[in-house]
């Protein structure tokens, strides 16, 4: 909003100021520091609130140490993100870009089945929550909604061809105009490779050219099995103390990176990366994000003052979900989101196995102590602020590969 407000500012009256609303960097920094100042600031409040109506985590006995002094401990901490998310884009971003309105959708669906799910567990007294089919129901129809809005909405859109006038006419600006004509295409960024594009209508065309037209096929169920996959990584990951929001603070600044260098033509050229048109402006939505998440960790590391819940796992996944396969680097997911899939992967594993060898030998054998894999090193006696510390330091170690991959081929 204020930045329409500051827009016509300057075009009117030729605002002292107004034109540094133009760029995606000052945005995304004021953004961030709004952000972390209500994540702070109201985040005090928010938990108070949830205190007083009792919505404190019901705790299951698992065996582990210091679970029973969490009993109590405020949850839906979820909306304490989601609230200094949406402020600051409100403000800052253009609304009327295609990846914010998604990205906003995103934050309210996954927002809306994760507050149901925590709400059940608390005020019904149901430990189950809202049931898994339902869950996965609202996570394929995020992905349904994304998959069609990306494969369909005509201004999501990526630029092959960056000519020397295009990049001539921006290098002073960051608001980009479209000189080269942009495509629609089904076009992503494979890591590693020398020629790093792989386009998913190359699935089907093989067997005939004509069958291009058929890509959505393929292309959208891929982005459902993502973004189930991712959202429910997150939520696995939400176990201890500062775990989930800190390795998701990594993930997401990572993802800043690669969504402003995808949106500015100079640097996508200079990189040789994808360059696609409006993909810039879900920075400011990760600078959001990423703030909303810092100013949380201070109440949920530990001893954490308040728990994420559902809705703020479900959430973050979802959202990282979708900024991954918005600016191409869904291949990506297993490294820069390393922490999630970990967690999921043992959980798999633990599970698998369980059932093999039940079968097998007539009693389930386990891999770990306990999955997901966080709580099977707490079963070995390491406190859980160490366990998150050194997750943090993987996720680290493997955002920087990642970035990496910008010039690794």
């Amino acid at each position: 909003m204020l930045y329409y407000l500051f827009q016509y500012l300057e075009n009117e009256y030729q605002f002292p100021g107004a034109s540094l609303f133009q760029f995606i960097t000052f945005r995304a920094a004021v953004a961030i520091i709004f952000s972390l100042l209500i994540s702070t600031i109201y985040g005090k409040r928010i938990i108070s609130f949830l205190g007083k109506k009792q919505m404190g985590e019901s705790i299951r006995e698992l065996g582990l140490e210091g679970q029973v002094e969490k009993a109590g401990t405020p949850t839906m901490g979820g909306l304490i993100i989601i609230l200094a998310t949406l402020v600051p884009v409100l403000l800052f971003a253009k609304l009327d870009n295609i990846y914010i309105v998604l990205l906003i959708i995103t934050t309210l669906w996954m927002g809306v089945i994760g507050f149901t799910d925590d709400y059940l567990k608390i005020k019904r007294k149901d430990k189950e929550g809202l049931a898994g089919r339902f869950k996965v129901i609202g996570q394929v129809g995020l992905g349904l909604i994304v998959g069609c809005t990306m494969y369909f909405h005509e201004d999501i859109t990526i630029k092959e061809e960056k000519v020397a006038q295009d990049i001539e006419q921006v290098e002073t600006t960051e608001n980009h105009s479209e000189f080269n004509p942009a495509i629609k295409s089904t076009k992503t960024t494979l890591p590693f490779f020398k020629n790093n594009e792989f386009d998913y209508a190359s699935l089907i065309t093989w067997i005939s050219p004509e069958l291009s037209k058929y890509a959505w096929l393929i292309f959208i169920p891929i982005v459902i099995v993502i973004v189930t996959a991712v959202s429910n990584g997150a939520n696995l990951t939400d176990g201890i103390d500062g775990l989930a929001a800190g390795s998701s603070a990594i993930i997401v600044s990572t993802l800043a990176l690669f969504s402003w260098v995808s949106g500015n033509i100079v640097f996508s050229d200079y990189l040789n990366v994808m360059y696609i048109p409006n993909s810039g402006e879900i920075t400011i939505y990760i600078a959001a994000f990423a703030g909303a998440l810092v100013g949380f960790l201070w109440y949920n590391t530990y001893p954490a003052q308040v728990f994420m819940g559902d809705t703020g796992s479900l959430t973050i996944g979802g959202i990282i979900a979708v900024i991954a396969i918005a600016i191409r680097k869904e291949f990506l997911i297993p490294i820069v989101c390393g922490i999630f899939f970990i967690e999921i992967v043992s959980v798999i594993l633990q599970v698998s196995w369980f059932k093999y060898t039940r079968k097998k030998y007539g009693e389930g054998r386990r891999v770990f102590l306990m999955s997901p894999l966080h709580h099977h090193y707490q079963k070995k006696g390491i406190h859980e602020s160490k366990i998150v510390t050194r997750f943090w330091i993987i996720g680290i170690f493997l955002a920087i590969i990642a970035v990496v991959t910008l010039k690794l081929r």
